[in-house]
């Protein structure tokens, strides 16, 4: 069993990297990639779960962008995304095998970049980095290793360390700079009105009512920069944000 002080300095570890305190948080803050140097969507990379997904192996939870769920804590957890939620959450047992949404190089292994307890990202063509987040131990592979779309590269866990609370894989694309961080579901082939569908993803988008057509859709959800000024401060926001944004 491990010590209870252990625990805690380990899960007080991880909370830092999240927020980027440690000393490596610094990788984040270097210059944005431009769109040139970027791949464009072309549906070239694959879904993270092998299998169809279903109420015993995975479904879609949250969806990328001005979620519910990502408005309540746009000036807190959000704050240095612009607001939004910077990746898919898939929602799927602790264990669950995650795949290589593509061809890559292994560029971090539990790196400061955030979704403890453990963490991948993988390097892609086209200046695009894939990150794994929330997985339930470290992985195996060593940085710099070739990986191949479909091969396991980690395991499902909990964002709240318990694999009760809330277990799930975070997936983001950003720019290999870590600056930029793109909607996912264009670069994934993927049928994802039959996944919307099929998931448990009832948050939905947060309304502005003085423009209520805005980003409502997955595949209208806007880009984010790191430390940019938010996008959803709504004056009339709907639904309103119990006790107000954190």
């Amino acid at each position: 069993m491990v010590p209870r002080a252990s625990r805690w300095a380990r899960a007080l570890g991880a909370a830092l990297l999240f927020l980027g305190l440690t000393g490596a948080g610094g990788a984040h803050y270097v210059p944005a990639l431009p769109d040139s140097a970027i791949a464009k969507p072309a549906r070239q990379f694959g879904l993270p779960f092998a299998g169809a997904p279903g109420p015993n192996t995975w479904l879609l939870g949250q969806g990328y962008g001005n979620t519910t769920g990502a408005y309540r804590q746009r000036r807190s957890t959000y704050g240095n995304l612009q607001g939004i939620h910077a990746g898919l959450d898939f929602s799927a047992p602790c264990g669950t095998p995650v795949r290589a949404i593509g061809d890559g190089v292994v560029a971090e292994v539990d790196g400061p970049h955030g979704s403890p307890p453990h963490n991948v990202v993988i390097d892609h063509a086209g200046n695009l980095s894939s990150l794994y987040g929330h997985l339930r131990v470290r992985s195996s592979l060593k940085r710099g290793q070739t990986v191949k779309r479909g091969q396991v590269i980690g395991e499902s866990g909990d964002s709240q360390f318990t694999c009760v609370s809330a277990p799930h894989l975070h997936l983001e694309l950003r720019d290999r700079s870590h600056q930029r961080f793109f909607n996912p579901q264009p670069f994934i082939a993927a049928d994802w009105n039959t996944l919307a569908l099929a998931s448990g993803f009832g948050r939905g988008y947060e309304y502005d009512l003085d423009s209520p057509r805005r980003w409502q859709s997955p595949d209208t959800q806007p880009q984010a920069l790191r430390g940019g000024r938010l996008l959803n401060e709504f004056a009339r926001p709907w639904p309103p944000a119990p006790g107000g944004a954190r």
